[in-house]
């Protein structure tokens, strides 16, 4: 056998190197990629975690009620306060604050529970006593709302608020003296809350009083100029007196503040249908059904608006609809139930016509149907 004696075993070349300098281009790649496009490092199989937040305090919550409030924007302060609620339940501050908002709303049911829940958790509280009684006198509570606020003010006779609740009760009592008496305390007590103001307002309007009632909520005004049912209770009180240019013009305020809403939509509506215009009146109307569609008030004027202008189908349609939302009473009856035989229709009328006499065994419009029909009381 042959053997290459001059033959030797070739040395390895030192390939480590060229993998040291792969690793440094690899690791400089890496770390230019996580400091700059780290979203191309992220596994598409797993779902990244949300950037946590901070959690909002009741304080904050409050201030933001407070904040919303200010505004004029009710609507979000009494989310505010609900999301206050849910945070710390209990805490009778929000309650307090929402039931009161929630009576200026119509949504009376649930305010007197929030009411009682706040009085509930702070018994000894005279302003969480005053709000209960307040929202009691707005339910037609008047027994139970007297007693609370006589218990507020006993409680606490320089409280304000609990003076001038309790001359409201008064007022819805008939006591109108001794309402006059309690809300002129409050305000010499403290003559720098609006709610106060409107209380002035509410029990010179009871008595009659229209136009002392207008400049006391247009005083409120100048101590919270956003608050859109202080501008509704002057104007309705200018319409009282007729002068519904003026009225108009603080409805129109009001709408301003809450475009959204259907009450100054409403008002504003309604104004112009007793000034003797029913067309502006029905362009008016029909905006505020738009706007809310579950609002019964607007359904009735709306209603009314198309009766005296002859409409007798618009009448039924838009007036029944008043009844199912809880707005039957003795003048939505007997305009349903005329409708129905000016159209010919006795059948579907009378049954409407005695709706109305169970409401006023007097109602001359319904006899006076009833009498076209051929029918008796």
């Amino acid at each position: 056998m042959y053997i290459n004696r001059e033959w030797r075993p070739r040395r390895r070349r030192r390939h480590w190197m060229r993998y040291l300098l792969l690793v440094v281009i690899l690791g400089g790649g890496l770390y230019w990629t996580r400091e700059n496009r780290p979203e191309l490092l992220r596994n598409p199989f797993i779902t990244p975690m949300p950037t946590p937040t901070p959690t909002r305090t009741v304080l904050e919550w409050l201030a933001e009620a407070e904040d919303a409030f200010q505004a004029g924007r009710l609507d979000d302060a009494i989310a505010a306060y609900r999301s206050a609620i849910a945070l710390e339940p209990d805490n009778p501050d929000p309650y307090a604050w929402l039931a009161r908002l929630l009576a200026f709303r119509g949504q009376e049911e649930e305010a007197l529970v929030m009411a009682r829940k706040a009085v509930e958790l702070a018994p000894d509280n005279a302003t969480y006593l005053a709000i209960l009684a307040m929202v009691l006198d707005w339910n037609g509570r008047y027994e139970e709302a007297i007693e609370v606020a006589l218990e507020a003010v006993d409680l606490e006779p320089n409280n304000a608020l609990a003076r001038a609740y309790l001359a409201e009760v008064y007022a819805d009592m008939g006591n109108w003296e001794r309402a006059l008496e309690e809300v002129e305390t409050a305000l010499s007590l403290d003559d720098k809350d609006p709610f106060i103001w409107r209380n002035y307002g509410y029990v010179l309007e009871v008595q009659g009083e229209y136009e002392r009632a207008a400049e006391a909520y247009l005083q409120g005004t100048t101590l919270h100029p956003r608050l859109a049912f202080l501008y509704l209770a002057a104007g309705r009180n200018y319409q009282a007196l007729g002068d519904f240019d003026r009225a108009i013009e603080l409805f129109q305020k009001a709408r301003e503040i809450e475009p959204n809403r259907p009450e100054p939509q409403d008002a504003i509506g309604w104004a112009y249908f007793l000034a003797g215009d029913p067309q502006k009146a029905r362009v008016q109307l029909e905006k505020a059904v738009e706007i809310d569609p579950t609002y019964g008030p607007a359904y009735v004027h709306l209603g009314t608006v198309y009766y005296v202008r002859r409409n007798y189908e618009g009448a039924i349609e838009v007036l029944q609809k008043a009844v199912e939302l809880g707005q039957g009473k003795e003048a939505v009856y007997y305009m349903i139930g005329l409708s129905y035989i000016y159209l010919e229709d006795c059948e579907q009328g009378v049954p409407w016509l005695r709706r109305a006499l169970d409401e006023n065994p007097r109602s001359q419009p319904a006899l006076q149907g009833l009498s076209l029909c051929g029918e008796s009381p």
